[in-house]
């Protein structure tokens, strides 16, 4: 990893070091900053965004630990979210236990589910592995709209979450509880991928074989790879539950999964940064087509037929998808790294 001139690591800790000059820590206190007051100039509708992009960057780190620096493809992403989201809310609606012990729950549950369809990937790979995570999407969604203690096809209602007597109703403390959790994943990612996991992860995505002869335990790591993902995916669901307010299983589409794998690859696979860019890309893209793209559309061709701009969204979407591949295939994390090293703002990586 290339520093700027004139800075040397003379120790391993400064080695490991995630900030290392006084230009990262202004940059980081400042982004902090900028989030921590979001709430005071943003409205409820973008704070809303916001926390669905908080949300979904919690499932999409790991399915990038997963997809991106593991190499076990995996489609069925949003099953797992409905997994952890589901076992929230029964946890906290039926059986009324407190919102901290839904969301662990959840985690477990989604991981322990996933520890299940990954044992697969000890025998196949890429796409016959994903064919697998496409049957655990729809058995899980299977289960839920036919299980009587999901609410089935009609849905549950899920409470606010709260924690020690505090509720998070509106969309500001939702934003600061969701931040948080954000935060936490992503550093938990960031110091992942530099350890002995995460070189055992990138070892395995490369070259398994090879990997293999090297010593490491193929069923260990891809388990642990599957276990970790699907953790994350089902927190991830445990707070959209609770965000939401009532669940049904048309949230978790394959669609939605698909979804994921196209932020992952915008974003960069395999860097820490990559998750971050991929989800606003896709969720700022998705608000602008929804809400400025669609109107225009309804209000300049009024000759077309109704709905008529609704489904050209779709086709707008893949398409912006589709150049943007084409422009940057290597995602936005290699653009943010030339930048980087243009200017001189942060060491040449990921």
């Amino acid at each position: 990893m290339s520093l700027p001139s004139g800075t040397r690591n003379y120790t391993y800790a400064q080695d490991m070091a995630i900030l290392r000059t006084k230009t990262h820590w202004a940059l980081f206190i400042g982004f902090l900053v900028l989030l921590l007051t979001a709430p005071l100039y943003l409205g409820n509708y973008w704070l809303g965004v916001a926390n669905l992009i908080g949300i979904t960057l919690i499932a999409a780190i790991g399915l990038n630990l997963l997809i991106g620096y593991c190499g076990q493809l995996s489609i069925g992403h949003a099953g797992f979210i409905a997994v952890g989201a589901y076992t929230s809310a029964v946890l906290t609606n039926r059986l009324e236990l407190p919102f901290l012990v839904g969301l662990i729950c959840a985690g477990l549950m989604a991981g322990l589910i996933g520890l299940i369809f990954g044992l697969p990937s000890v025998r196949v790979k890429g796409f016959y592995l994903a064919i697998t995570t496409i049957a655990a999407q729809f058995i899980i969604i299977w289960v839920i709209n036919h299980w009587s203690i999901t609410g089935g096809f009609v849905g549950i209602k899920v409470p606010y979450a709260s924690i020690a007597g505090f509720e998070f109703r509106s969309e500001t403390s939702q934003f600061y509880l969701i931040v948080s959790i954000a935060a936490i994943c992503t550093f938990f990612a960031k110091n992942l991928a530099r350890t002995r996991v995460g070189r055992a992860f990138i070892a395995i995505r490369d070259n398994d074989l090879a990997a293999e002869v090297m010593g490491i335990n193929l069923l260990y790591y891809k388990l642990l790879a599957f276990f970790i993902g699907c953790f994350m995916a089902g927190i991830a669901g445990s707070l959209l539950a609770h965000w939401i307010g009532f669940l049904n299983a048309e949230q978790f589409s394959l669609t939605e999964s698909i979804l994921y794998i196209g932020m992952i690859i915008i974003g960069g696979l395999g860097t820490t940064i990559g998750p971050i860019f991929g989800v606003v890309f896709i969720r700022l893209l998705q608000q602008i087509l929804t809400v400025e793209i669609v109107p225009f559309l309804e209000r300049t061709f009024t000759m077309l037929p109704a709905g008529f701009a609704t489904g050209v969204t779709p086709m707008l979407f893949g398409l912006v998808i589709i150049l943007f591949l084409i422009l940057e295939p290597r995602g936005l994390a290699h653009r943010w790294a030339l930048f980087k090293s243009a200017y001189r703002l942060w060491p040449f990586s990921y």
